[in-house]
C-alpha cells in the first residue's frame, strides 16, 4: 500500500487534514517490530491562536518540531508516563499538530500485547493516547523522524469512512483551554470499540 506523500501534510488546513485522516492506516517498523493499525480517533490543534495547543505559548525546545515543515512526527512525553504521537502538519513557522488518539490494531498485536503487557487483545489495547503510544512503540527520541522513513509512515488502502460514520466533538481534557475547549477538533469513527474518551 503506498505512504502518504509528504504533501499531504503541508495542506494549511490542519482540521481537514485530521478528519481525512480517518481509515489511514498508522505503521511503526522499530527493530524488526512491526504494527499497524487503521486510525479511527484523532484531534487537532492549530498553533498559536489555539489555546490547547503546545505552540500557544512559543516556540521551545520541546515544540521547535512542530514549527517545522509538515510531515514530522511530535512525541512527547505525557504525565511523565505516556509517549503521545502526533503528526506535525502545514508550513514552518505555521505549527499544526495532530494527536492520533486510537487505533483499530490490524497487524503485529503480538508485539503490541508485549508493549503494552496485556495478556488478550480487547479494546483498551490501542484506545487513548496513551495506549497507542505503548503499542505502537512510540518514544519522544522519536520526534522529528519523517513519515516518509521506513520506521514510521501512514498507508493509504483506500478505505474512506462514510460521511454518516464520521463523528465530531470538542477534544478531549483540554479544559485549560477556556473557549478553544469547546472547538470541534476531535473525529471518530462511529462506533469503533477503540474509541476513547466521552462522546459530547
Amino acid at each position: 500500500m503506498p505512504k502518504l506523500p509528504i504533501s499531504f501534510y503541508r495542506h494549511h488546513d490542519v482540521v481537514q487534514i485530521a478528519r481525512q485522516l480517518l481509515g489511514k492506516i498508522l505503521v511503526t517498523n522499530f527493530d524488526h517490530q512491526f504494527t499497524s493499525g487503521r486510525i479511527v480517533e484523532t484531534e487537532a490543534y492549530a498553533g498559536v491562536i489555539d489555546k490547547a495547543s503546545h505552540a500557544y505559548k512559543g516556540r521551545t525546545p520541546r515544540t521547535e518540531v512542530i514549527f517545522g515543515e509538515g510531515g514530522r512526527t511530535y512525541v512527547y512525553l505525557c504525565y511523565g508516563i505516556h509517549q503521545m504521537f502526533n503528526i506535525v502538519t502545514n508550513a514552518k513557522d505555521h505549527p499544526h499538530a495532530i494527536l492520533i488518539r486510537a487505533t483499530d490494531p490490524i497487524e503485529g498485536i503480538d508485539t503490541m500485547l508485549k508493549r503494552t503487557g496485556k495478556i488478550q487483545l480487547d479494546a483498551s489495547l490501542t484506545r487513548g493516547p496513551g495506549n497507542v503510544g505503548k503499542a505502537f512503540g512510540f518514544h519522544t527520541s522519536q520526534c522529528g523522524i519523517s513519515l516518509t522513513s521506513n520506521e514510521i509512515y501512514i498507508e493509504d488502502d483506500g478505505y474512506v469512512p462514510p460521511e454518516a460514520a464520521v463523528g465530531i466533538s470538542p477534544r478531549v481534557g483540554v479544559d485549560y483551554a477556556g473557549e478553544d475547549a469547546a472547538l470541534p477538533y476531535r473525529f471518530y469513527i462511529k462506533g469503533n470499540k477503540f474509541v476513547s474518551g466521552k462522546i459530547k
